[in-house]
């Protein structure tokens, strides 16, 4: 099986949909966000992608929940840039994180916003630490349309191990794997669900592809109107 090719039209038989976070329903940084964190850190505007890729070299503990927040940047600050814990620094670090990966994309909402109109369960699993995880918990998208949220920082695994997919599984009410579909922009953690016996979706940006695969309610037939043929 591909992630490209449904086994179900247009979401027929689907019990759950398992959503990835960022890159699905959150907007990736851009390169502003980006020169603004790294430039607390101490960086140089030309050393972004540098920071970038240190970034992303420390941040699979944080994710997990085996690394605070002051542990994660410490590793990361530059020219004299120090930030103990309780500092000031620290705080303006954390915030502007949060504030890189808290701006969602209206249109996948919106399709959301419609498969969850027909009763669809819908559970969030995001690799996440735990402030990003309460933030995302708070935002009213998110209490309304996901029954559960599941997050690496929480459970102590981030995708694409097992137990993540097992854990979301479990707070969608154990439906059944095949007809359960999993998104995410990542195709490896794509094809880890998979090997689950999940659907999978591997999103690159297109939400037409996400509404070929999510359920519609029924069409609703005025009154006193009849359909005709041709």
């Amino acid at each position: 099986m591909t992630s490209s090719q449904p086994t179900t039209p247009s979401g027929a038989g689907l019990e759950a949909v398992i959503l990835d976070y960022n890159g699905v329903i959150g907007r990736q940084p851009g390169p502003p966000q980006w020169a603004r964190l790294a430039e607390l850190a101490g960086w140089h505007p030309q050393e972004t992608h540098a920071f970038q890729q240190a970034f992303w070299q420390r941040r699979e503990p944080y994710d997990q929940g085996t690394a605070t927040t002051h542990t994660f940047w410490s590793g990361l600050l530059r020219n004299g840039c120090t930030a103990p814990a309780g500092s000031t620094l620290l705080a303006a670090l954390a915030s502007a994180d949060l504030d890189m990966w808290t701006a969602t994309d209206p249109a996948v909402l919106d399709l959301l916003h419609t498969a969850h109109a027909t009763g669809l369960r819908l559970v969030l699993l995001s690799n996440a630490p735990k402030p990003l995880a309460n933030a995302l918990d708070d935002a009213e998208w998110c209490a309304t349309l996901f029954s559960r949220t599941v997050y690496s920082a929480r459970i102590g695994v981030n995708k694409p191990h097992k137990r993540a997919y097992e854990a979301a599984l479990q707070a969608a009410g154990m439906p059944h794997p095949a007809k359960t579909l999993f998104v995410d922009d990542r195709l490896d953690n794509v094809e880890a669900a998979e090997q689950l016996g999940l659907q999978g979706l591997h999103y690159t940006g297109d939400p037409a592809a996400l509404t070929r695969r999510l359920p519609r309610p029924p069409a609703v037939t005025r009154p006193g109107v009849l359909a005709t043929s041709a």
